[in-house]
């Protein structure tokens, strides 16, 4: 089934954008022109327009036109380290929130008994919560935690404190194993990020030790125009 006629609009003008095509301060063509071009109304024109002016991409000056805004600024979270999301957020002024999905105990099958090292069918807990940098979603954090160690995660708040501040209270860290990947969400994820339907996304897939015992292991997904991963190496 085609999208609708102010989607393929809508996209057309992003394509423009992400390829370099037009860059930031370019004045885009007009909604009269355009409304030829497509031979579609003028509301559908200004629907598309108006969707990436509320997502920052387009910015219109009266009686000037429509223009290309400079891209926004991405959040950004060391590669090489954990740091609480909610701490990240803060420290560039920004007000961190979040929405738990789910908080629920669970029986591990093959994939989870494997990341976890446990047992098939192990009791293990599991959560699933979006974060927030004030009102965007900027990371839904996926985690799985091994009972035994954590045994009071189920009863915690994470609206007022998070997974990885609460585990690091309580196991403290001793080893991380990362692995980073594109990938191309599904839609649920895709409506819990605020994503636009082509666009790219960040997987951390990360594991957790305090000592030698394997705490926790996560899958946390970033919206790729928002979100930037980074590490520094000291030589």
């Amino acid at each position: 089934m085609a999208a609708p006629l102010y989607m393929q609009i809508k996209q057309f003008l992003v394509d423009k954008i992400e390829s370099g095509e037009w860059v930031p301060g370019h004045r885009i063509a007009t909604e009269i022109e355009l409304t030829e071009q497509f031979g579609v109304s003028r509301m559908t024109v200004n629907k598309a327009i108006r969707d990436l002016v509320n997502e920052g991409r387009l910015q219109r000056r009266p009686r000037l036109g429509t223009f290309v805004c400079e891209p926004a600024e991405k959040s950004e979270s060391p590669l090489l380290d954990i740091r609480n999301i909610a701490e990240e957020v803060q420290s560039r002024g920004r007000t961190h929130h979040s929405k738990v999905i789910q908080q629920i105990s669970i029986k591990a099958d093959d994939t989870i008994a494997i990341k976890l090292g446990v047992m098939l069918g192990t009791t293990v807990f599991y959560s699933e919560i979006i974060h927030f940098e004030d009102n965007t979603p900027i990371q839904l954090e996926l985690r799985w935690v091994n009972s035994q160690y954590a045994p009071n995660y189920l009863t915690q708040d994470f609206t007022c404190i998070t997974p990885n501040q609460y585990l690091s209270n309580n196991c403290p860290l001793s080893a991380i194993e990362h692995t980073v990947e594109a990938v191309v969400p599904d839609g649920r994820i895709k409506q819990d990020l605020n994503m636009q339907t082509n666009e790219p996304c960040l997987l951390l897939n990360r594991r957790t030790w305090s000592q030698d015992k394997l705490v926790s292991t996560a899958l946390l997904y970033h919206p790729g125009n928002k979100y930037k991963l980074s590490s520094k190496i000291l030589l």
